[in-house]
C-alpha cells in the first residue's frame, strides 16, 4: 500500500470509528436505561451481558454502519478540502479515484461484512438477545415445543408433533402423520409414540395406521405385515427437523437460506404473501449495498462543503441519505402489497441511487 493510501486510510478509519463508536453507544445506553435494573438483580457474567447487547445491535448495523460512513466520508473530505491537500494530490497528477479509492474500499468491506453479519450472526443472536430479555436476564433453558404442527404442501402430508425440545429436535415425541391424496382425499393416517430421524431417514416408534378409501371411509390395512413392525422407516418422508424448527421461529429471524427452504417447500402460498416473503428475501442481500451507496453520495458532499460552506454540504448528504431510505420504504411497501415484483422493489432504489451516485462523482472528477 503506498504511503499516500495508508494516510487516507488512518485519516478516515479515525472518524469512522469514532462515529460507529458514538450510535453504537447510543442503542446500548437507551436499552440501559430499560434493562439496567434487571442486570443489577441477576447479575449475569459480563461475557454474557456483551453477548446481549451484540446480539441486541446486530439487526441495526445495517443502518448504523452506512449513517456513520456517510459522516466520516463527509468530515475525512472536508478536511482534505480545508487544507488543500486535495488540491495538492491532485496538482501531483493522483487521479480523484484514487483519492478515494481507500474510502470506497472501506465502504465495500463494511458491504461484505454486514452481508455475512445478517446471514450468519445476527439471526440467532437477535433472537437469543431477545428471549434472554424475555426471560428478564436470567439463563435461558433449551425450550420444549408443544403441539407442534407442520403441513408439507408438496407432498399432501400433515404432521402433528406432541412434544419437541430443541436441544435434540431428531427426535419428535407423540406425533400423528396424516397423509392425504393428490385429490385431497385422506389415504392413511400414522401415529407413533415418538419419530426419531437418523441418517436422513425417519423411524417411527410402534406406529398404528389407518388407511381410508376415497370416500374417506375407514378400511383395512393392506399391508398387515408393515403394520406389525415395531420400528419402521420412512425413507420416502423427506421432512428434516430443521423444518419442525423453521415453523416455531418468527420470520424476521430467518437467515436467507431458510428462507429458500421454506418458499420451496410452501409453494402454495397466497400471492401477497409470497411476494411479501420474497420481497424480504431479496433485500435481505440488497440492503448492505447501501454502505456503498451512502459513501458514494458523501464523497462529492463532502468536497463541496469543503470548498463553499460546512452546511451546505451536510445538508444534501443527509437529504440523499433520509431520501435514499424513503424511497426503499415505499418500494417494500408497494411490493409487500404485491404491486411492485420484489426483485425490483429489492434493487431498484440501489440501482437508481447508485446512478445518481456515480453522476455526481463523475461531476465532481
Amino acid at each position: 500500500m503506498r504511503i499516500l493510501s495508508r494516510y487516507i486510510l488512518r485519516e478516515f478509519l479515525i472518524p469512522l470509528t469514532f462515529c460507529l463508536t458514538g450510535f453504537i453507544g447510543i442503542y446500548v445506553m437507551f436499552e440501559l436505561f430499560h434493562s439496567f435494573q434487571r442486570l443489577l438483580e441477576t447479575k449475569p457474567s459480563t461475557w454474557t451481558v456483551i453477548a446481549f447487547f451484540a446480539g441486541y445491535l446486530s439487526p441495526y448495523l445495517q443502518w448504523l454502519v452506512p449513517a456513520a460512513l456517510m459522516l466520516a466520508t463527509l468530515y475525512t473530505m472536508w478536511n482534505f478540502c480545508r487544507h488543500s491537500e486535495v488540491t495538492a494530490m491532485r496538482a501531483s497528477g493522483i487521479g480523484f479515484s484514487s483519492i478515494v479509492a481507500p474510502i470506497q474500499t472501506v465502504a465495500a468491506c463494511f458491504t461484505i461484512g454486514v452481508t455475512l453479519v445478517n446471514e450468519y450472526y445476527a439471526p440467532y443472536a437477535s433472537e437469543w438477545a431477545k428471549n434472554f430479555r424475555t426471560a428478564r436476564f436470567r439463563p435461558l433453558d433449551a425450550k420444549l415445543y408443544t403441539n407442534v404442527p407442520y403441513y408439507n404442501q408438496k407432498a399432501h402430508r400433515i404432521w402433528r408433533v406432541d412434544k419437541m425440545d430443541t436441544r435434540t429436535p431428531n427426535l419428535l415425541q407423540g406425533v400423528k402423520i396424516s397423509i392425504d391424496r393428490p385429490d385431497g382425499s385422506r389415504d392413511v393416517d400414522i401415529a407413533c409414540r415418538k419419530a426419531e430421524y437418523l441418517d436422513g431417514e425417519w423411524w417411527l416408534s410402534y406406529p398404528q395406521y389407518q388407511y381410508f378409501d376415497e370416500l374417506n371411509n375407514p378400511i383395512e390395512n393392506p399391508t398387515p405385515s408393515l403394520a406389525r413392525l415395531m420400528i419402521r422407516s420412512f425413507p420416502e418422508f423427506d421432512e428434516t427437523p430443521r423444518d419442525f424448527l423453521l415453523m416455531n421461529k418468527p420470520w424476521e429471524y430467518y437467515t436467507a437460506r431458510d428462507m429458500v427452504h421454506y418458499l420451496k417447500n410452501h409453494k402454495n402460498l397466497k400471492p401477497v404473501e409470497r411476494a411479501s416473503k420474497v420481497y424480504d428475501l431479496y433485500n435481505r442481500f440488497a440492503v448492505p449495498f447501501s454502505c456503498i451507496i451512502i459513501t458514494l453520495f458523501a464523497i462529492p458532499a463532502g468536497v463541496a462543503t469543503g470548498r463553499q460552506s460546512v452546511f451546505k454540504g451536510v445538508i444534501f448528504a443527509v437529504g440523499m441519505f433520509f431520501a435514499f431510505y424513503a424511497f426503499s420504504i415505499g418500494c417494500m411497501i408497494l411490493a409487500k402489497n404485491g404491486l411492485l415484483p420484489p426483485l425490483v422493489a429489492a434493487w431498484f432504489p440501489n440501482l437508481l441511487f447508485l446512478g445518481i451516485g456515480l453522476f455526481l462523482f463523475r461531476r465532481q472528477r
